[in-house]
């Protein structure tokens, strides 16, 4: 909207030019977003504890968590605010890729939302169910896939590009649609899953939609694509934009949410941080970067499925408790250590996602 606006005062005022470069925006989108959430942050925290929508705690969780009974939660619908607004202030709103990553978030939050809701302020600790909450995500997902591949306009935007090689690219088909669903779906509850201690997926997510708005960036660039020998897709720099927001939303929120949290974020952030992840790396044709990046969400979600298949099977436990950073705090690591622990494996992950670009 302010982009619109700015954009066409540019034809008359030089000055404005300078807001229709994609990097000028991003950095406007990083700002709105942060002041957002540095700015209404106290006043929604103190609104969640009048209303007493505080964190529960699992009885057979680690000791040291019962503490955290009464902390705030459902902070993640501040985030999903800043973002939302940040990017309809400073994104071109004629972008398609924009309005799929938009309805992700929008949609895979009210998902989060309504599970928050019921847990919290219904007292019904099965939310919305497990089946009731795939298959609204599901739905969501599959939306956003469907929209990608009806309206894809080049061949390569429904491939699957394999990264550290050049020239190798499976073209998917309609197997996109699965791909896609799976991407989107799968990193929600990775993130989902990943949110159980002060912080510890707010940063990696930041750092990876850091990282992926460069590779939007890039991906919708003719000149640096051509360079780096990447496919070009017309529009997806756009995308910058809202990567940015996120990035802003995301170290705002880790204000306030860095150990001891006085917020947590809650289903409605969690689900709809991942399913943004997801639907970001589809458009810039980067899952397997994906991958690799949230390694450290792959690896919690991983402990969780080996965990329940080895207790089913064979009636015995890999791990003391499950998601793999319960594991480590109860062999005695305090919190602060497994957090920052996490946070410097994503980091050298997201290096090397990033060396992708080069390195082919």
């Amino acid at each position: 909207m302010l982009y619109a606006l700015l954009n066409a005062l540019a034809d008359d005022i030089t000055a404005f030019n300078v807001f229709r470069y994609l990097t000028m925006r991003g950095i406007c989108g990083v700002l709105t977003a942060l002041l957002i959430c540095l700015v209404f942050g106290p006043a929604m925290i103190r609104k969640l504890t009048h209303h007493q929508i505080g964190q529960t705690v699992r009885a057979d969780g680690p000791p040291t968590h019962f503490e955290k009974v009464g902390t705030p939660t459902m902070g993640g619908a501040l985030i999903l605010i800043a973002v939302i607004v940040a990017t309809l202030l400073w994104a071109d709103l004629s972008n398609r890729f924009v309005w799929v990553v938009l309805f992700t978030c929008v949609a895979f939050g009210a998902i989060g939302w309504v599970d928050d809701y019921r847990k919290i302020v219904n007292q019904d600790p099965r939310g919305i169910g497990a089946r009731s909450k795939f298959f609204w995500q599901s739905v969501a997902g599959l939306a956003g896939a469907v929209f990608l591949y009806w309206t894809a306009k080049t061949p390569v935007e429904t491939q699957l590009i394999v990264p550290f090689f050049k020239y190798v690219a499976v073209d998917l088909g309609p197997w996109f649609l699965l791909v896609s669903y799976l991407v989107i779906v799968g990193t929600s509850n990775a993130v989902n899953l990943t949110d159980g201690l002060d912080g510890l997926a707010i940063l990696p997510t930041v750092m990876v939609a850091g990282a992926l708005g460069i590779f939007a960036y890039v991906t919708g660039n003719t000149v640096f694509s051509s360079y780096l020998g990447i496919p070009y897709i017309a529009g997806t720099g756009e995308v910058l934009v809202f990567c940015a927001a996120l990035v802003g939303a995301g170290l705002g929120f880790l204000w306030f949410n860095t150990y001891p949290a006085q917020v947590f974020m809650g289903d409605i952030g969690a689900l709809s941080l991942g399913a943004s992840l997801g639907a970001i790396a589809i458009v810039v044709r980067q899952e397997i970067v994906l991958f690799i990046m949230g390694g450290v969400f792959v690896i919690e979600t991983v402990s969780v499925v080996l965990q329940v298949a080895s207790y089913k099977l064979v009636g015995k436990r890999i791990f003391r408790m499950a998601p793999l950073h319960h594991h480590f705090e109860l062999k005695g690591w305090p919190e602060p250590r497994v957090i920052v622990r996490f946070w410097i494996i994503t980091l050298i992950l997201v290096l090397v996602g990033l060396a992708t670009l080069k390195m082919r």
